[in-house]
């Protein structure tokens, strides 16, 4: 995770800290980098916290990340995991340029559910951010997103956001259960079975994710290097 330990957001799912944001480090890239190198890395998943409080929302930063970690391990693949940047293209374009492999920006939740789940984030930018990149980009990227359940979500809801996804071109998809982090958030509303989790792995692969991980421990970076098909190379 880049850019901070302290969001410019305050989700009710989420146990980053909420407040006002130190500046950037400069040398944080070139530190990403070498740790990569470091630990012999072959597929990295770089995130970074909102900071809604800077012009471009991080995405400057994201893309000198991105091409110190290219420049340190050769033939890396490398997957970012965005906030939605208040959907401005040029900061989507900005992070492109950079060449990720995967870009991936989370759901989250179903489209009730939004408002009281996500901090200042809305159900249809985060599908538009999705359908930028895969507009700006085409085939040179693979988008991808998350769904967490059991906040209340019924299953129309569900297998509705799923359908909304595909729409926007998105073409991997997790699918993993919420759980509190503290007394302070959401509660669990439900506990999803892993049999249930299994059905909904198969109604994403029906609709056309072209790779589903759907468990109760599945998580945004989960078994991230499992992906196997083609990725396209930097130029």
């Amino acid at each position: 995770m880049i850019a901070g330990d302290r969001c410019t957001r305050a989700c009710g799912f989420c146990a980053v800290s909420t407040a006002k944001p130190l500046a950037l480090e400069a040398d944080e890239p070139g530190r990403v980098a070498e740790a990569t190198r470091r630990m012999g890395l072959k597929h990295v998943v770089i995130t970074a916290v909102a900071r809604d409080d800077l012009a471009d929302g991080g995405a400057d930063h994201f893309r000198r990340t991105i091409e110190a970690v290219r420049a340190a391990n050769s033939g890396i693949v490398i997957e970012v995991l965005t906030p939605d940047f208040l959907d401005r293209d040029e900061a989507i374009e900005t992070v492109l340029a950079g060449q990720p492999q995967i870009f991936n920006h989370n759901l989250e939740t179903v489209r009730r559910l939004t408002p009281s789940v996500r901090s200042r984030a809305t159900y249809d930018r985060s599908l538009s951010v999705l359908g930028k990149v895969k507009a700006k980009r085409g085939q040179g990227i693979y988008t991808k997103s998350g769904l967490m359940l059991g906040l209340g979500e019924t299953e129309p809801e569900l297998v509705t956001a799923m359908e909304d996804l595909r729409r926007a071109n998105c073409d991997i998809l997790t699918l993993g259960q919420y759980l509190q982090p503290t007394l302070k958030h959401l509660p669990v509303v439900e506990f999803v079975s892993p049999d249930r989790f299994a059905d909904y792995k198969a109604v994403a692969q029906q609709l056309g994710f072209v790779h589903v991980a759907s468990g109760p421990m599945v998580r945004s970076s989960y078994h991230a290097d499992e992906f196997h098909l083609p990725l396209p190379m930097p130029v």
